[in-house]
């Protein structure tokens, strides 16, 4: 039977972003059962995908010490106490393959592989999530690998044409996150033309956003939040150098 709007609204007011799991008690990850991991699995690969070339693949991390790195160079330690860690990366490097291995020549298109590779990879993941999330679970995606891709790339072995987007942790939740809010509709979703919004709008939709950013009881201050990410300086600017880098490497150069 099919859900009724309101069952569909219930559950994505469900989701949460969780970064602490339940563990044994040594404090060690509590790995999914066989029959779990293997619908979720299921799930993502029955994402949408452009000209059928599943321009994606998911590394799951499963050696306590691979784990252990992994947190490491994403600065996300949740990455160790998951039940489940995935690497959710770009990767044209199959298709080439597949192409090569039946006698055709691969295109130059490298622009096209980030594209198409970051749009198939972010729905198998989303995939992979909400059926995790209709089993109870919940998860975290991860853009910490932003701080450590190079050494992300070597750990994991990943070949040219491939690229790491983000983790993705999937648990037992052992916290209770906060509902958060998400910026109004009309600055989101624009109907025939895009709606830039005035500055009372703007202003307004920081209001809202503001609890988000809230941390220790303390009131939040979203605008501040994405100066720190996206400002003059802030954290996105500093990853900047090493996702060029990172494309140059492998094979995917489209920024000079």
């Amino acid at each position: 039977m099919p859900m009724t709007p309101e069952e569909v609204r219930a559950f994505y007011d469900t989701h949460r972003t969780v970064r602490q799991y339940v563990t044994h008690e040594d404090g060690t990850s509590i790995p999914l059962p066989a029959e779990h991991l293997d619908v979720i699995l299921h799930a993502a690969q029955r994402a949408p995908t452009d000209a059928t070339a599943q321009l994606y693949s998911l590394v799951r991390i499963t050696r306590p010490e691979l784990r252990a790195r992994i947190a490491e160079l994403t600065t996300n330690a949740h990455i160790a106490t998951a039940s489940e860690a995935f690497i959710v990366c770009a990767d044209v490097a199959r298709v080439t393959r597949v192409l090569e291995a039946t006698g055709h020549a691969p295109g130059e298109w490298p622009a096209i592989a980030v594209h198409f590779g970051i749009g198939d990879a972010v729905m198998a993941g989303t995939n992979l999530l909400t059926a995790a999330e209709m089993l109870g679970y919940q998860g975290c995606w991860i853009g910490g690998v932003m701080n450590g891709l190079d050494g992300i790339i070597t750990e994991l072995g990943l070949p040219a044409g491939t690229l790491p987007f983000a983790a993705l942790t999937i648990g037992r939740p052992a916290e209770n996150a906060p509902y958060r809010p998400r910026v109004p509709r009309p600055l989101v979703i624009h109907t025939d033309t895009y709606h830039v919004g005035t500055n009372d709008e703007i202003l307004s939709a920081v209001e809202i956003m503001n609890p988000i950013a809230s941390r220790g009881g303390q009131p939040g201050d979203w605008a501040s939040l994405m100066n720190a990410y996206f400002g003059e300086g802030g954290s996105m600017a500093k990853r900047e150098p090493g996702l060029r880098a990172a494309l140059e490497r492998q094979e995917l150069g489209v920024v000079s």
